[in-house]
């Protein structure tokens, strides 16, 4: 197409609506002229323009800086390249950046398959320059839109996932077990101490779900009593007791479509947790004085802080509703076993709460950071939050020092190491085995389980490494 069939049919700016921006255009084709003709129209209207000659050259500067431009213009044929190179590059590396085909009639087929290959759309030529301009445009909001959506999605990965910072072994399998269960609508059930961050878990389960539009809810089962539990988890009609002035659906169904997160769910009353699980087996609730089934759709994710197999095993919680909420269980470990995430944690607190309350503070003094990983966190990962906050918002220098922090850390004696001159302070090995498994089970209050999984073993050779010991006595 010729240069002068542009000047034909000039587009005005006032072709847009009012609230749209032009975008940044990346134009790519082998003809000079047509590509400078291009060029200069679209700056005309407002788009910022930057243009290549080559496959190669686009392909390079989309590795360098994909992220600078809302829309691809490209030719089909580029001589020794095609414009489909672009379009498999892009859809591989999953970039949000449309590209618009440009196609002779001879080779509609090609650019048919290049929009199955990932293209937004393509035009053939000749074609007019409104159209032209009105098709980069959509493909600008397009593309607006769809990094708008990412960025939330990032936004919200980061809020959720700053408790689960960290560069553990154990923390990357979380991260990796998560990023397979949430596609999905399998039961969840979270373990671990309290303040490891179960209620997060459930949540990136949430946001990384195809619920995530829904509502996410969470529950303490252990929180209120149990008439008042009943109505709120399952609702009641008006008139089932005293005060029920109103129907009220209950959690299960104002979740509909979303997550209910029942947390502390070991602390559900007995007499309830038949009632819930018939709700989990039938996928029906039945409000508190209905006779009435009405369905419900929403993902369940349970947390406890207690061992439910030995809650089941004393009679305290039933053996077919744990089984029903085990589907998959997710356990988190406690911070004192998660080693130097507990520097990497306290520095994203550090910076966090620095920006929120304008303070100058920087970085964690050696001394400090050598503190906070001798302590044993029996608050786990909600302490350490406290702990920085408190540290950051008395603090008057770029510096975290010991003395910033609360007295319990403080309190803590450190680590003595044996002089490596003097064999009288040598210990062997057998003793520095035993010494750390008796510190372990003292922080854990002799939960046995919770030891193997702090220390690295199975159950088993806890076992016998305690009967070695001489320690086989110690309380679960």
């Amino acid at each position: 197409m010729s240069k002068a069939s542009w000047a034909m049919a000039p587009v005005s700016p006032s072709t847009f609506r009012a609230d749209a921006r032009p975008g940044h255009v990346l134009v790519v084709d082998d003809d000079p002229a047509f590509r400078e003709f291009v060029v200069l129209e679209l700056q005309r209207l407002g788009f910022t323009v930057h243009a290549e000659g080559t496959v190669e050259g686009a392909a390079a500067r989309l590795s360098e800086s994909w992220d600078t431009f809302d829309v691809v213009l490209s030719d089909l044929n580029l001589g020794r390249g095609s414009g489909l190179d672009l379009v498999r590059q892009v859809t591989n590396e999953q970039w949000p950046l449309p590209i618009v085909m440009l196609t002779g009639f001879g080779t509609i087929d090609a650019a048919v398959s290049a929009i199955r290959d990932g293209a937004y759309d393509f035009l053939t030529k000749p074609f007019e320059a409104e159209v032209m301009a009105l098709t980069l445009q959509r493909a600008v909001e397009v593309a607006r839109l769809k990094r708008e959506l990412i960025g939330l999605r990032d936004r919200a990965s980061r809020r959720v996932g700053s408790l689960l910072v960290g560069e553990s072994a154990v923390v990357k399998k979380i991260h990796e077990l998560i990023h397979r269960l949430a596609p999905t609508d399998t039961t969840v059930l979270v373990t671990g101490e309290s303040g490891t961050g179960k209620e997060l878990v459930a949540r990136a389960l949430h946001l990384q779900s195809r619920r995530a539009s829904g509502p996410f809810l969470p529950i303490n089962c252990g929180a209120m009593p149990e008439h008042l539990l009943e109505s709120e988890l399952f609702g009641h009609v008006r008139g089932a007791f005293t005060d029920a002035r109103a129907d009220r659906h209950g959690v299960f169904r104002e979740a509909s479509g979303g997550t209910l997160f029942l947390d502390e769910v070991g602390e559900l009353p007995l007499a309830l947790q038949p009632k819930l699980l018939r709700v989990l087996q039938e996928r029906t609730v039945r409000p508190v004085g209905s006779n009435k089934e009405i369905p419900i759709d929403v993902r369940i994710v349970a947390a406890t802080n207690v061992d439910l197999q030995a809650a089941v095993e004393r009679g305290a919680f039933r053996e077919d509703l744990y089984y029903r909420l085990d589907v998959v269980s997710i356990d988190l470990p406690p911070l004192r076993a998660r080693g130097k995430d507990v520097l990497l944690l306290a520095q994203r607190f550090l910076a966090s709460f620095a920006a929120r309350d304008g303070q100058p503070v920087r970085q964690v003094s050696p001394e400090a950071a050598a503190m906070l990983m001798q302590h044993a966190w029996p608050g786990n990962v909600r302490e350490l939050h406290n702990a920085l906050e408190r540290a950051v918002t008395i603090s008057t220098n770029e510096t975290l020092m010991i003395a910033d922090f609360p007295d319990r850390l403080r309190a803590r004696a450190p680590v003595v190491q044996p002089d490596a001159t003097d064999a009288s302070t040598m210990l062997p090995l057998s003793e520095v085995e035993r010494r750390y498994i008796v510190s372990v089970l003292e922080q854990l209050q002799g939960n046995k389980r919770r030891a193997a999984q702090v220390l690295g073993l199975d159950r088993s050779t806890l076992y016998r490494r305690l009967k070695e010991f001489g320690l086989s006595g110690a309380d679960e």
